[in-house]
């Protein structure tokens, strides 16, 4: 059994790796899922068995971008200082998503260029939010209350990102980057605290 998750996870890695080559060369909506196919040696049904829409082989990782806020303040005592710990972990690790790696210009031109792909980050931002909001409510805070809450600190989430994107975009090293946007991340998480509160 451990054989078969790891040939399907090898196919969707595959798949994904090939996609988004033919993305960061041609664009979005240049590249069509029989190309994907082509590239990654499968067929068009074998690359929809593992993304449902061609949006998904972009955005492959969505799903824990959707969900990682949430999981972070789900059942905390402090939803700010918990956003603030998440985000602050994230950035020590380096993770990927956050994009800090000097070629995440290439990734985001490739968004800015297509209709499809931005309508895409704007739903994924609403689909985090409204996970936040559920953690929060989950927790026992009331539910006009858990809105606006979450909406702060998945403002706070969307604006640290998107700082991080200018940033690296103007060809400032990661580093620096990095030192500047935990800066801003404690400023506003320390004054969400205080209106969460």
């Amino acid at each position: 059994m451990a054989l078969r998750a790891e040939k399907k996870a090898a196919t969707r890695t595959a798949i994904s790796d090939a996609a988004m080559g033919l993305f960061l060369a041609r664009g979005f909506d240049k590249v069509t899922v029989a190309e994907v196919g082509e590239v990654a040696r499968v067929s068009v049904n074998t690359v929809f068995n593992y993304f449902a829409t061609k949006e998904d082989l972009f955005f492959d990782r969505q799903d824990e971008v959707v969900g990682r806020l949430a999981g972070a303040v789900r059942d905390a005592p402090d939803p700010a200082a918990a956003a603030l710990k998440l985000f602050e972990e994230e950035l020590d690790r380096g993770e990927p998503t956050l994009g800090l790696h000097p070629d995440s210009p290439r990734f985001w031109k490739v968004v800015e260029d297509s209709p499809a792909l931005q309508a895409r980050v704007r739903l994924l931002g609403e689909l985090a939010e409204e996970a936040v909001a559920t953690a929060l409510m989950a927790a026992g805070r009331p539910e006009p209350d858990a809105w606006w809450a979450a909406a702060v600190l998945a403002g706070i989430d969307r604006s640290l990102h998107a700082q991080i994107r200018r940033d690296i975009g103007k060809g400032q090293p990661p580093d620096v980057v990095r030192h500047e946007v935990r800066r801003t991340a404690r400023r506003a998480y320390t004054a969400a605290g205080r209106a969460l509160s």
